[in-house]
């Protein structure tokens, strides 16, 4: 089986290409067979609020392209300029790695991939931002 692999919990929900779908009350799985399909898990989407940090700004924007809220083509170039100001920031190897990554994915149209890379580095932001606060 190819494509991309679902594994849902019980009443999870996720957006597919605009749609929200709801899974039943057993655990199931889902192959989503179309290239290049628009798919957020809800579970995990950044609520407006929440968008109070650099890289969840740029996440925030990705997962706009993914809601279908934003142009892909309008928003390429908002997130190509802020993963650049993030790869100021964040210099280590395994940040500019993911910002690689991101930064490709966006060129290529992958808004998927690129949310998950640029989702990696929250965790090392909030870490950062705790040991500036302290």
């Amino acid at each position: 089986m190819s494509g991309l692999v679902l594994k849902l919990g019980p009443h999870e929900r996720v957006l597919i290409n605009g749609a929200v779908i709801e899974n039943g009350d057993k655990r199931s799985r889902l192959a989503v067979m179309t290239p290049n399909a628009n798919i957020l898990r809800l579970r995990d989407a950044i609520h407006p609020e929440q968008v109070n940090t650099p890289v969840r700004r740029v996440c925030y924007i990705a997962q706009l392209v993914l809601s279908g809220d934003a142009d892909a083509e309008e928003a390429k170039l908002q997130l190509l300029r802020g993963i650049e100001q993030l790869s100021q920031v964040l210099t280590d190897y395994d940040s500019r790695t993911q910002l690689t990554i991101a930064s490709r994915a966006v060129i290529e149209d992958q808004h998927y991939q690129a949310l998950k890379a640029l989702r990696a580095l929250l965790p090392r932001e909030e870490r950062l931002l705790a040991a500036g606060r302290a």
